[in-house]
């Protein structure tokens, strides 16, 4: 699973934790947890059957990713090694054997020009980043919130967002690119023409309950898993955030 939480403690204060107890995944992949490691409630994710993982970022109350795993890595490996990037805990992977797990919260550009240009720096490195650890580690989800939508079926509004960061044409020629280079949009792939489907809807103008939203959460898998893929959902009941979850069934 992969879940943009908005905050741990504010989603655990709307049932997360009886949610996990009950979402049967392996391995659950949080971003913009908005949390001190001590901040986050670790006994009570344990009480629900999973270790907790986390890469906070060095400001409090901002972005964070964490890693919830029913069993223990082989490895953890926080960051990308990029301090610009590490400050802001955007990156963290558990290894299981020869499969990793990736947590990662890509950058939003919505906040103005300067951070929209920090994003396509982003786009860029992270992109050379899993390239290298593919030729160590070929066998990678890349699950989280990317903050794009790709097409316009993922969006509930492709005309009038076609000028909005997440749908700009840029982000998504870069996702265009991503995929091209050996990588598979779990949910896309199992289901191609599957409409309305979204996984983040603004808290304004009651846009959930209208579904206008967007699909910007992936579960990306390297191309040599898409065989292995055996369920790809969506799961927009579970309201603990302005975010759902999202899950794959893999046999690997």
């Amino acid at each position: 699973m992969t879940y943009n939480v908005n905050g741990i403690r504010s989603a655990v204060s709307k049932g997360f934790v009886e949610w996990l107890q009950s979402c049967k995944a392996d391995i659950v992949c949080l971003q913009e947890t908005k949390a001190q490691p001590d901040q986050i409630p670790v006994l009570d994710i344990a009480a629900a059957g999973y270790n907790t993982y986390c890469f906070s970022a060095q400001k409090k109350g901002y972005s964070g990713v964490a890693l919830l795993c029913r069993k223990e890595p082989d490895r953890v490996e926080k960051g990308m090694g990029i301090p610009s990037y590490d400050n802001e805990g955007r990156f963290i992977r558990a290894d299981f054997g020869r499969l990793s797990v990736v947590s990662v919260y890509h950058p939003s550009g919505t906040s103005g020009d300067e951070r929209q240009s920090f994003k396509m720096q982003w786009l860029s490195d992270f992109q050379d980043y899993v390239e290298k650890l593919r030729k160590d580690r070929p066998f990678l989800v890349l699950a989280g919130d990317y903050n794009i939508c790709h097409e316009a079926i993922d969006i509930h509004d492709p005309v009038r967002n076609a000028t909005h960061s997440g749908f700009l044409p840029e982000e998504r020629e870069w996702m265009s690119g991503f995929l091209a280079k050996g990588y598979t949009d779990s949910f896309r792939y199992l289901h191609p023409g599957l409409r309305d489907q979204y996984t983040w809807w603004s808290f304004r103008a009651g846009s959930r309950a209208r579904n206008l939203g967007w699909r910007i959460d992936y579960l990306m898998v390297t191309e040599n898993l898409a065989p292995c893929l055996k369920n790809a959902f969506i799961l927009p009941d579970a309201i603990h955030s302005d975010h759902c979850p999202s899950g794959i069934e893999l046999d690997f």
